[in-house]
């Protein structure tokens, strides 16, 4: 070994990359715990329509200490806790500071007795008045309602999809429809279910007047806002 020249070099330089390791390690401990650093402020940046301030006070409680110690995964941990906190942004600002913006929920539909959805399509639990949660449409109960008139013909919905204009939208996931979309419309003089349900009724006998060979396509859509009928496309007939 002692003399090979180049397993010498690659020694010495092996050893070299382990000190400066060991030194960055170290230096690196000794900048987290450093009192030179501190962490003075941690601030809540815009306005907030719904999460209580006091609440996200306490979640930030004992948030401190070094300012390149403290976790800022575990400030949007601690902050995504809060009742109608859907999203933390937080960054450090040399030399003594944390910035945290919140996006709150913005509750779209009511989920059940007591929880809601929001514009995202996502499930969340907070409190809101009674007034409020009037004014926002039952999603659970029109799934299910929508549910039980799909059955005969043995598929479901595997995506409900209300839209800001309040028209509803359906795709279904499983059986001989499943992919295809129905375009149900607002509540109108007359309901969403009404149309579904015209729908299940006539589209097994409509297809069985199809010439041989044609088929629904299962990637379009089917639009149901009619009075009396529904448009939906055919693959192979163009009849």
């Amino acid at each position: 070994m002692w003399d090979n020249p180049r397993l010498l070099n690659l020694t010495a330089n092996a050893l070299v990359g382990l000190a400066a390791l060991l030194f960055a390690a170290s230096a690196l401990r000794a900048l987290l715990s450093s009192p030179l650093f501190p962490l003075r402020e941690v601030v809540v940046l815009g306005e907030l329509k719904h999460a209580d301030r006091e609440e996200i006070t306490s979640a930030l409680d004992g948030i401190g200490g070094n300012f390149f110690a403290a976790e800022l995964a575990d400030v949007r941990g601690r902050l995504e806790q809060v009742p109608w906190v859907r999203r933390v942004d937080a960054r450090r600002v040399w030399p003594d500071r944390i910035e945290i913006r919140i996006e709150e929920h913005v509750a779209f539909a009511r989920w059940g007795d007591s929880g809601f959805v929001n514009t995202f399509g996502e499930p969340f639990a907070a409190g809101m008045d009674a007034e409020a949660q009037a004014s926002l449409p039952l999603l659970a109960r029109r799934y299910r309602r929508f549910t039980e008139l799909l059955a005969p013909l043995s598929t479901a919905p595997d995506r409900v999809v209300l839209s800001p204009r309040h028209a509803w939208q359906l795709r279904l996931g499983e059986g001989p429809y499943a992919g295809l979309t129905l375009e149900l419309g607002r509540d109108g003089a007359e309901a969403v279910e009404d149309r579904l349900a015209r729908f299940v009724a006539a589209v097994p006998d409509s297809l069985a007047r199809l010439p041989h060979g044609a088929a629904v396509d299962p990637r379009r859509h089917v639009d149901l806002r009619y009075p009396n009928g529904f448009a939906m496309r055919v693959a192979g007939w163009k009849g």
